[in-house]
């Protein structure tokens, strides 16, 4: 089995894995605000089959403590795992794209809400390296979208947990070497040049748990 594959999310996306993992209104409503810039839509794929999702949320916390504690700060949201591919390193994948998407994006945190009977989240969480805020738990509180469009808001006990984030530095050039010097390619040897008496320099080229 290969490693899973994750992805920000296209349009095209939404019917497939909302047959797979269910919740279609979930995956219409982040759809719409993954297009309008207010948050990112993440799908894994394993085998080029859908087997998890995230949503990063990028507008204000919808609970007061979050918005004072941690203001600005993203906000990882609806971790799931296709129950049939669990425990198979796939929400830890869509975990470290969130965190990667944060990094380089000049974020230094992102967050999370876990509910209080969640121990599985949680021991995944903590073995991601994120920690209890220190504000003690908060209500939050889970939207789920009925067939009829209509949202049904549940309030939830929950852990708010945060993970400092570490910087991302640009990949660096590789040097320009001298004219004359050879480089050796699959066994040739080929002499650099260019009209600056420099050769060019290259450059290194550059992503089970319930539903909060």
């Amino acid at each position: 089995m290969t490693e899973p594959h994750v992805r920000p999310a296209r349009p095209a996306d939404v019917s497939s894995f909302a047959a797979e993992l269910g919740d279609p209104g979930f995956f219409v409503d982040r759809m719409s605000r993954h297009l309008q810039g207010r948050g990112v839509l993440f799908l894994a794929l394993l085998d080029h089959r859908p087997a998890g999702v995230v949503y990063l949320w990028l507008e204000d916390a919808e609970e007061p403590p979050l918005r004072r504690h941690l203001p600005g700060v993203p906000l990882l949201t609806h971790l799931e795992v296709h129950r049939d591919l669990r425990n198979l390193g796939i929400g830890a994948a869509l975990v470290e794209a969130v965190e990667r998407y944060s990094a380089e994006h000049n974020r230094d945190r992102v967050t999370l809400a876990v509910r209080t009977d969640n121990s599985a989240a949680a021991r995944l969480y903590d073995r991601l390296g994120y920690r209890d805020w220190g504000h003690g738990s908060i209500t939050c509180y889970a939207q789920r979208v009925l067939p009829n469009g209509g949202i049904l808001v549940e309030p939830e006990h929950c852990h708010v947990l945060v993970k400092q984030l570490l910087p991302v530095k640009p990949a660096p050039r590789s040097k320009a070497l001298p004219i004359g010097r050879l480089v050796l390619m699959r066994g040739t040897s080929t002499s650099v040049r260019a009209s600056n008496g420099m050769s060019k320099a290259s450059r290194a080229c550059p992503t089970p748990e319930p539903p909060r």
